[in-house]
């Protein structure tokens, strides 16, 4: 720096004033000087003296008196301008990271080298750079955001560049310097990690994007971790969608975006931050910012590889998605008021990546019990019905939308259909004027075997399902009555799938084992099934043992006390009604249109 004495200056004083009447009195200014506008009264001797630029000017003059000298475009202006010339006249002034930059831009344009004078204007602001600058993080950044309002001449002389690379290498530093704090601390290592993110993630959120971006890539090129990345991530994407509402974002159909240049920039922000996010698949990107960034990119109508980029994202984890993530809403007011194409494009990456990684895998052993795959894949399915659901009460939803949901998980991701059936019955209840063929099309999709006894109980009197699926059910619940009462549980099933699951020799290895894989699977979901029926033949039991003490002597039998105990209770609603004739499909459609709440079936 020039001085550490600052000058006593007002920034109401007239430069040349300054000049003319403090320390010229005696001597007259004999040139003036104009930049940008603003005229400076100087001398010659002192600026020709330094200034490479000026000396030229005034010999390549015709007239010798020339008493007017005019600047262009000069780097920061007027102010840089003056701290310039203070410089020349050698007047105190600091060197901040405020005015390093433009300085030296403009002593470059002055031609202020070392051919005219010994530590000129550019060798000082060098030396500022270099040694002050440069071996700070904050001091880099509060640079690097001074050259956003410099000409492109800031990049020639590679400011910006040399800023960078800076904030990457303190960067790493401060990481290094973290670690060796968390293996000294120990316990304490979280709340330290927590404040070395805190400072310097802050500092970044005031780049403009395109140093944010340059900034970003260093940062993962020089090996800097992607939490680290991820956290000053979601801070810059806070500071930059600070003034949109959470309204706007929950309720985008009610408002109408601009084509100006407020959404232009906010887009490219989304898709500059999605760009940056860490390729790895084990960086843990909040799934709450993934939605967000999601939800943005689609109001504001990013580009299409930036969508398909946060849902496969999204995809990778889908199992610990929550339900109020995937209530996307539309942006479209005349379609569906949830983005249901969106929801369906990340199931269906899902199923890809759960499809690649059962054919990376060799062994059989990823088909055990404890598969995780097998794991995710019902998590999910609990996740998608709950899903269909929710979406079910949608009167503008198309039918074939929700098919398109409903049959796109394999037969596999369900231990049970009660989820579904009751999602199939809400739509019902919500369509009113679907047609038998478009129920009996939808209703297809629900296993009569694999409902509970609860979910029998209450599809075999809900007036909303077609009879053929009504009969199917009372068959498969006598069938298993029968089975309960001869003491069976399922073992000619069981040993029918052993039986069928021995591979033909005609087939190829591959084919081999995909059938017995395929078999596996479904043996496992067989044994899952028997467990909860196992379950509720218990709870049924108590409940006849508790019947039995407290009406003993009355004469019930068994099969009565059974059918009584089955038709007790409902998890789709209250207690279902006994001997009641079905209506018919008039009636049935009158009744879908009363005031009942359509979250919650009730028969």
């Amino acid at each position: 720096m020039v001085s550490e004495t600052k000058t006593p200056f007002s920034p109401t004083t007239n430069f040349s004033n300054y000049f003319t009447t403090r320390i010229f009195s005696d001597v007259a200014g004999d040139v003036t000087i104009v930049v940008d506008g603003d005229s400076f009264l100087l001398h010659k001797f002192p600026l020709v003296s330094r200034c490479g630029k000026i000396r030229k000017m005034v010999a390549d003059a015709k007239d010798s008196n020339i008493s007017k000298l005019e600047l262009l475009n000069l780097p920061g202006g007027p102010q840089t301008f003056e701290l310039a010339m203070k410089f020349c006249y050698g007047i105190n002034f600091e060197i901040t990271t405020g005015n390093v930059a433009a300085l030296r831009c403009a002593a470059d344009c002055l031609e202020m080298t070392e051919n005219y004078r010994e530590e000129n204007l550019i060798a000082r602001t060098e030396v500022y750079l270099n040694d002050v600058v440069l071996q700070s993080l904050d001091k880099s950044v509060e640079v690097l955001s001074t050259c956003e309002m410099l000409p492109p001449i800031a990049e020639e002389l590679e400011i910006p560049s040399r800023c960078v690379e800076a904030i990457a290498m303190n960067a790493c530093k401060a990481q290094l310097v973290l670690g060796l704090s968390r293996l000294h601390c120990g316990s304490e290592s979280s709340e330290l990690k927590g404040t070395c993110l805190e400072w310097w993630v802050e500092d970044l959120s005031i780049l403009r994007l395109d140093y944010y971006q340059r900034v970003i890539s260093a940062l993962g090129r020089i090996g800097v971790r992607p939490d680290t990345i991820v956290a000053s991530l979601i801070h810059y994407s806070q500071a930059s969608f600070k003034g949109i509402g959470k309204c706007k974002i929950w309720n985008p159909a009610r408002m109408k975006l601009n084509s100006g240049t407020v959404d232009n920039d906010q887009r490219t922000v989304v898709e500059t931050i999605v760009s940056l996010m860490p390729t790895e698949k084990s960086s843990s990107i909040p799934l709450s910012f993934l939605f967000g960034m999601l939800r943005m990119a689609i109001m504001l109508d990013a580009a299409l590889e930036c969508r398909l980029e946060l849902e496969r994202k999204i995809a990778f984890r889908l199992e610990m998605v929550s339900l109020d993530d995937l209530l996307i809403p539309s942006v479209r007011t005349a379609d569906s008021l949830f983005d249901v194409d969106t929801v369906h494009r990340i199931l269906i990456n899902f199923l890809q990546r759960i499809e690649d990684e059962e054919n990376e895998d060799c062994g059989y052993l990823s088909e055990g019990f404890g598969s995780p795959d097998h794991g995710s894949l019902l998590k999910v399915g609990q996740l998608i019905d709950g899903y269909l659901a929710e979406i079910a009460t949608d009167p503008y939803l198309t039918l074939q939308k929700f098919i398109a949901m409903v049959e796109i998980l394999p037969q596999y991701a369900r231990v049970i259909d009660d989820g579904l059936y009751r999602a199939i019955d809400i739509y019902l209840k919500a369509h009113p004027m679907l047609t038998e063929h478009d129920c009996k099309k939808l209703c297809k999709f629900v296993d009569c075997q694999k409902l509970s006894q609860e979910a029998c109980n209450h599809a075999a009197q809900n007036d909303r399902l077609p009879v053929q699926m009504v009969v199917q059910v009372l068959y498969f619940e006598q069938v298993r009555l029968k089975s309960a009462l001869s003491g069976s549980s399922g073992d000619g099933f069981l040993s029918q799938k052993i039986s069928s699951g021995v591979p033909s020799a005609a087939m190829s290895p591959r084919d081999n084992y995909a059938s017995l894989r395929g078999e596996n699977r479904e043996l496992k979901l067989e044994i899952s099934r028997m467990r909860v029926r196992l379950s509720e033949l218990e709870k049924e039991q108590m409940f006849m043992k508790q019947g039995m003490m407290g009406k003993s002597g009355n004469g019930k039998t068994f099969l009565t006390s059974l059918s009584k105990g089955i038709g007790r209770f409902g998890i789709f609603g209250g207690p279902v009604g006994g001997n009641r004739q079905k209506p018919g499909r008039k009636s049935r459609r009158s009744e879908g249109k009363t005031g009942r709440s359509l979250r919650h079936s009730v028969s």
